[in-house]
């Protein structure tokens, strides 16, 4: 039998509303699962858009490392925390003068090393520096440390998802999806021992438009203009993937979805 490593991969968290949700659902799939490392995408955890330093050592009392996206500069104080707190990170493409890291080492014990890199697209996203050139620099220095790699992909098209996942079967041991919200049913390892999933999801309000009150999403395509959008708080989504990987060779053993999908909140 392989000496295995496990991880726990939660969608981004939206709000006050996907804290409450994390907060109630976490322990039962941590006694469950017993993942060695738990990551979680936190870009929309304060507000619904942005993160704050409250915010953010609120969830890394929960979960191991947090990723982000595009909306992690949504509120401006999140600037000097990026630069303080490693186990947050920021897409690594980004420009190197912006504050933060890409990427980051978890150590659960001796030999049992697990690199987490964080990267954005840039299909219907902002214009940055190239994620897969930047995945071959990051690549270069975390394979120095550890087999055993996770990738965030934070991208709004599926097909620069999917090529991703291609363009690093092989030499990750996962490349999981973010961003948009809905988990989709795609997961699989690939040939070369990759796990995969297109988007892993989110955890706020069930009954909402990727996490936003619904009545203000409707409003926003029914006018055309710009809408206040409030995170939605009805009914629990919590979304995640669980990935064990060959600990030697960095391999995935396995993929598969841990979904919570409830009408009511429970409250």
């Amino acid at each position: 039998m392989p000496d295995k490593i496990s991880f726990l991969f939660i969608g981004d968290i939206i709000g006050r509303p996907g804290r409450k949700i994390l907060k109630k659902c976490l322990r039962s799939f941590v006694q469950k699962l017993s993942p060695s490392l738990i990551i979680a995408n936190g870009e929309n955890a304060a507000g619904g858009m942005g993160i704050t330093e409250k915010v953010g050592q609120e969830l890394l009392d929960q979960v191991d490392v947090l990723t982000s996206g595009n909306h992690v500069w949504d509120i401006k104080e999140a600037l000097d925390y990026i630069s303080r707190e490693l186990r947050l990170l920021r897409p690594a493409n980004y420009p190197p003068q912006n504050p933060g890291r890409g990427s980051y080492v978890f150590e659960e014990g001796p030999g049992r090393k697990v690199g987490i890199l964080n990267l954005q697209g840039r299909v219907f996203m902002e214009p940055i520096d190239c994620p897969f050139r930047t995945a071959d620099e990051e690549l270069e220095k975390l394979k120095d440390i550890t087999p055993v790699v996770v990738v965030d992909f934070h991208a709004e098209a599926t097909s620069e998802k999917q090529a991703m996942g291609w363009y690093l079967d092989g030499r990750v041991s996962a490349v999981i999806g973010t961003h948009t919200h809905v988990p989709t049913a795609d997961e699989r390892i690939l040939p070369q021992g990759t796990a995969f999933i297109t988007d892993v999801g989110m955890v706020g309000g069930y009954n909402s438009v990727i996490g936003m009150r619904k009545e203000q999403s409707i409003q926003r395509f029914l006018s055309g203009r710009p809408q206040h959008f409030e995170p939605g708080k009805e009914g629990t989504l919590f979304s995640a993937v669980f990935v064990e990987v060959d600990l030697q060779t960095g391999k995935a053993l396995s993929i598969r979805r841990e979904i919570i999908a409830e009408e009511k909140s429970g409250d």
